[in-house]
């Protein structure tokens, strides 16, 4: 008996038709089926912030999501980020400031700073530390991480996000 139901998933602008089991997370279909490995699987409990995806456009754990929850909505990955092979403003921003390192958090925060940076373009560094509090680094001591954030937020480009 076929257990599996069929999904529209719509990540990074693209729609892809699937067939999921229903207790499948939206994890494990990202890396798994669709390929999408920047997606990083760390706690599978949500505390850690690695499995981190914008759901239109808000920061979610996708370690804690379904993936038949988020049929119609929007799903951004950090493969979705780039533009034509480019990196965004705020990608070379973490490779300027040194706020990666091993990079296993690293698509977690990109995909936080992201949302951040479209809900307040301009944070302090209070709204920047408290935005990031859900994702844990073990190797940079987020200085720098909030460096690069603050950077960009500093960039008065429309394009910066």
């Amino acid at each position: 008996m076929n257990s599996r139901v069929p999904l529209k998933l719509t990540v990074n602008g693209e729609t892809f038709d699937i067939e999921v089991e229903p207790r499948w997370l939206l994890s494990d279909v990202l890396r798994h089926q669709l390929g999408l490995v920047g997606t990083h699987v760390g706690c599978e409990q949500g505390a850690c912030g690695a499995c981190t995806v914008l759901i239109d456009g808000k920061p979610e754990r996708s370690c804690l999501t379904f993936a038949i929850q988020v049929e119609g909505q929007q799903i951004t990955t950090v493969e979705g980020l780039t533009r034509d092979e480019n990196l965004t403003p705020l990608q070379e921003a973490f490779s300027e400031h040194h706020a990666l390192q091993c990079g296993y958090c690293t698509p977690g925060m990109l995909l936080t700073a992201t949302a951040l940076l479209r809900l307040e373009p301009h944070p302090n560094e209070r709204q920047v530390r408290e935005a990031l509090s859900g994702n844990v680094c073990r190797c940079t001591g987020y200085q720098f991480i909030v460096d690069a954030i603050l950077a960009v937020a500093g960039d008065t480009k429309e394009d910066a996000r």
